[in-house]
């Protein structure tokens, strides 16, 4: 998850739910997460790196020129990274994918965290053009160089879920909450798979084990709502979805959920996440 900003549960609707309760599957709040720092080693091309990633990030329309010609002076990978970020920041998402991609291969076999996170990047530029088995493949060669990272599994687990491939999306999740012990989004993205692929008794125990660490979680509320009315438990439900609208603002996604939950609604749910505001990573430093 690499560009999104960090944002307060939005809640996309990632795809249809399970005929049982058409409900979309929540996205985890991403993380600012820096590009891969260090492209650059030379002093003169770090510097001429850091502005074009900055000028990317706040005129990406002006930094696709600047960037074009820095690539026709030598500037490589630095400047050809800065093109796909621009690209990824004007709309261009699978122009930036194709990008990402190739100066993931380029790079051969030096630096696998580096090449990684390139892959990651066009896995989610992969994932804003709808394209989620072309993201999941992008995904899946990141984890082959950086195993160890819990947000690469939520990232190939939320194409997967885009794909309604279920039960790899649970064991994607399922390794992201082996690596990060409680992490209240992933168990509630885990509770809606387990809901989407008709286990309505596995979602409830995610949506509770969430809820005991954070008891006014309304998307674990929300969760062990949809778990309750899917096994028949009406009364369960209802104090869940009530407990929501005290919780959320009126008219908020969670609100009109929880309100289509008490009228026993399913309502559509979009085929594909809408976009979210994008910012770019850091030119360089950081970690995920």
């Amino acid at each position: 998850m690499l560009f999104r900003c960090k944002a307060l549960w939005p809640v996309l609707g990632l795809l249809v739910a399970s005929p049982a309760l058409a409900q979309p599957i929540p996205v985890v709040p991403a993380k600012p997460l820096p590009g891969p720092p260090a492209l650059e080693s030379r002093p003169d091309h770090l510097k001429r790196y850091t502005d074009c990633m900055r000028l990317a990030r706040m005129e990406p329309l002006k930094a696709l020129p600047a960037a074009e010609k820095w690539i026709a002076e030598g500037g490589g990978l630095g400047a050809r990274h800065c093109v796909a970020v621009a690209m990824f920041q004007s709309g261009k998402h699978a122009q930036a994918a194709a990008q990402f991609e190739a100066i993931a291969r380029d790079m051969g076999s030096d630096r696998p965290g580096l090449r990684a996170e390139l892959w990651a990047q066009a896995g989610q530029s992969w994932m804003e053009t709808g394209a989620a088995e072309k993201a999941a493949a992008a995904q899946s060669k990141a984890l082959e160089l950086k195993t160890d990272d819990p947000d690469l599994w939520v990232d190939r687990g939320l194409s997967y879920a885009a794909m309604q491939a279920w039960p790899r999306a649970i064991s994607d999740f399922d390794r992201a909450i082996r690596l990060r012990q409680d992490d209240v989004e992933v168990l509630v993205l885990r509770a809606a798979a387990w809901r989407n692929a008709r286990d309505p008794g596995r979602a409830l125990i995610d949506a509770n084990r969430a809820l005991s660490i954070s008891p006014d979680h309304s998307e674990a509320l929300l969760e062990r709502g949809y778990a309750n009315l899917a096994r028949g438990s009406r009364d369960a439900a209802n104090a869940d979805f009530n407990r929501v609208l005290r919780l959320v603002p009126p008219s908020s996604p969670a609100a009109r959920r929880a309100e289509a939950g008490l009228g026993g609604a399913t309502p559509a749910a979009p085929a594909l996440p809408p976009s979210v505001p994008a910012t770019p990573p850091p030119a360089a430093g950081g970690k995920r």
